[in-house]
């Protein structure tokens, strides 16, 4: 028989690492996710901005980027620069701000063929993790046929239910990316 459970969670993973991933995509509104990932080099050490800063959103389009330790505002500053994340950071001596653009419609466009892109690699995801569990049950020799069918066709359920999810997650996004 099949693990139910554990072909849930391989699932799960693949729509939580799509969320994950459609934060990273800029919406023309400030978002703290924008950041994930810029390591500021601390002291020799790389260390993620998060760890060096309170990360906040003063206004709908602003981040502002407060330092623990002022001496590291240089090397944020830096970091954020060389991440490319198309922001231009402004420091006043105590926070660090970062004014996200108006989307145009390029842009937009661009966004949603990216996010796109990202749920059609989460549909591959799911396919593959059928496919595995389908190729174990086929070589499962205990299994008498209506149990191999039956088997089978919760794994297709079970994927048909997860790529409607994906389905949503994108429409979703494309509509948060579409929305002036």
């Amino acid at each position: 028989m099949i693990d139910e459970v554990e072909i849930k969670n391989k699932m799960d993973k693949v729509i939580e690492t799509l969320e994950s991933r459609y934060t990273t995509i800029r919406a023309g509104r400030a978002n703290p996710n924008i950041l994930h990932g810029v390591m500021v080099d601390y002291y020799g050490t790389p260390t993620p901005i998060q760890s060096l800063a309170t990360i906040s959103i003063p206004e709908a389009r602003v981040l502002s980027i407060k330092p623990f330790d002022k001496s590291s505002m240089k090397n944020i500053e830096k970091a954020i620069y060389e991440a490319n994340l198309g922001l231009a950071p402004t420091n006043n001596g105590e926070v660090i701000m970062l004014t996200i653009p108006e989307l145009t419609g390029d842009t937009r466009r661009d966004y949603v063929k990216q996010a796109s892109t990202m749920a059609e690699e989460a549909r591959i995801a799911l396919r593959n993790i059928r496919q595995d569990e389908n190729n174990k049950v086929k070589k499962d020799e205990e299994l008498r046929e209506d149990e191999r069918d039956m088997c089978l066709e919760i794994i297709q359920e079970l994927t048909d239910k997860y790529n409607k999810i994906v389905d949503e997650k994108f429409k979703e996004k494309e509509s948060e990316l579409t929305s002036i």
